[in-house]
């Protein structure tokens, strides 16, 4: 008999790999904070005993869903300004509130925000763009959560730094302190290619390179953007990209809505990364990624959620059901990303994107457990013929019951283990107040 810290028996395990498996009545065994074993349930009190047996007989146990591309403390904008196109949002309404709100506590007290919604609704793992990255390490330290923190770059100043010299120096800076962590990782995040000029970038490339670390931007987000780029540059983004050496493998482009023939086959030779954001390009009619056309060609296609105040949630099971009617809807074809398709960009391809994928993003003895289980006995997903489909097509985050990060429960029967929920919900309102006061 062998000693597991943890054992969790499901109606259905899916694995994510291999691919459009669902394990019927499997277990997953765990210990130091690793998947040791995914084995039949009835074969478990042969071979181990638990200090913690958990029993979900109605449940899909997923892995954890990862959000390759939030800003989290942008929670305390959620309904700030809606309704209105990308940059008009941006200039007139966002950059403002940041200019006058944003520092250390706001980025603290948002992040705690959103890193209590997305794990009750099973997110494990998110990567996050915004200032003062420090505050949302230490959050998510704290709060038990994988992520991965953007070293923010902009050419014009903010509360956190004052020139391009000065971001870099405090990214480094940060990496460094966080290159042991177990649980929070690193990618530069220079925010988009209108707002950081080459000089920038180039340092950027450089670095990345040598410390073989992800680069986070918004790229091709909308139409304006490249025709603005065609009369500044002369050049579309992602050729201006690529002539700075930044298309690659470590490269994660977010949004790309706007991609010709000839750029999807170059994302596919140069092995670059996509994150697609389908419920925030909506909102903000910013366009359509071709998701169907990036798969076909081979390119990695994730998902994210953008920050909730252009969604205006973190809802990654939601986000999965958009990316997979819409990307049907765009192709004309009913076959385009089907459910496991939506499951494994959720999941696996956010891993791979950030490079993480030999640690999360499937449930294979060896990873981490990062798991999220996912209550089907609901009317709204009965009767379960697919347990997949039900999981893209049917189910709401509210059916979330349990998640684990690294083995430990943090949403256990919905009730949140490391995060005061209430306290967090009084800051929130807090904010909403002295905002709403100006």
């Amino acid at each position: 008999m062998q000693h597991m810290d943890t054992i969790i028996h499901a109606r259905w395990v899916i694995p994510v790999e291999p691919s459009d498996v669902a394990l019927d009545r499997h277990a997953v065994a765990i210990r130091d904070g690793a998947i040791v074993e995914i084995l039949p349930s009835s074969a478990v009190a042969q071979k181990y005993r638990a200090t913690e047996t958990v029993d979900l007989p109605q449940h899909a146990l997923i892995p954890g869903l990862v959000n390759a591309h939030t800003h989290a403390a942008m929670s305390l904008f959620r309904g700030l300004a809606d309704d209105l196109p990308l940059m008009d949002w941006l200039n007139n309404h966002i950059w403002p509130a940041e200019g006058k709100w944003v520092g250390p506590e706001f980025v603290r007290d948002g992040t705690e925000l959103a890193v209590a919604e997305m794990l009750k609704g099973g997110t494990t793992c998110f990567n996050d763009m915004y200032f003062f990255p420090d505050e949302t390490a230490r959050v998510a330290h704290a709060a038990g959560i994988r992520a991965c923190v953007g070293l923010i770059m902009l050419d014009f100043p903010s509360a956190w730094a004052q020139s391009p010299e000065e971001y870099l120096h405090k990214g480094l800076a940060l990496r460094d302190d966080l290159k042991h962590s177990g649980l929070v990782t690193t990618a530069f995040a220079p925010h988009a290619p209108y707002t950081v000029s080459d000089g920038p970038l180039e340092k950027i490339r450089m670095y990345s390179d040598e410390l073989n670390i992800p680069v986070h931007m918004h790229v091709h987000e909308t139409a304006h953007e490249v025709d603005e780029a065609m009369v500044r540059y002369g050049v579309r983004p992602l050729e201006r990209l690529a002539n700075l050496g930044l298309l690659g493998p470590r490269l994660m482009a977010v949004h790309m809505t706007q991609l010709l023939p000839g750029e999807i086959a170059t994302l596919a030779k140069l092995n670059a990364h996509v994150v697609h954001c389908p419920e925030s390009n909506l909102k903000l009619a910013s366009g359509f990624c071709p998701v169907h056309e990036l798969g076909r060609a081979g390119v990695n296609v994730a998902l994210g959620t953008d920050g909730a105040a252009s969604n205006n949630d973190l809802d990654m099971l939601d986000e999965m059901r958009a990316a997979a009617l819409l990307a049907k809807g765009v192709a004309r074809e009913a076959t385009a990303v089907p459910a496991h398709a939506a499951l494994a960009m959720a999941t696996l391809n956010g891993a791979r994107a950030l490079g993480l994928e030999e640690r999360i993003g499937s449930l294979r003895p060896g990873k981490r457990a990062d798991l999220a289980a996912v209550d089907l006995s609901d009317i709204s997903s009965q009767p379960v013929y697919d347990p997949i489909s039900q999981v893209v097509y049917t189910a709401g985050r509210n059916q979330v019951t349990d998640v684990w990060v690294d083995g430990k429960r943090l949403l256990a029967e919905r009730r949140l283990t490391t995060l005061d929920e209430e306290a967090i919900v009084r800051k929130a309102q807090a904010w909403r107040d002295k905002i709403k006061a100006v």
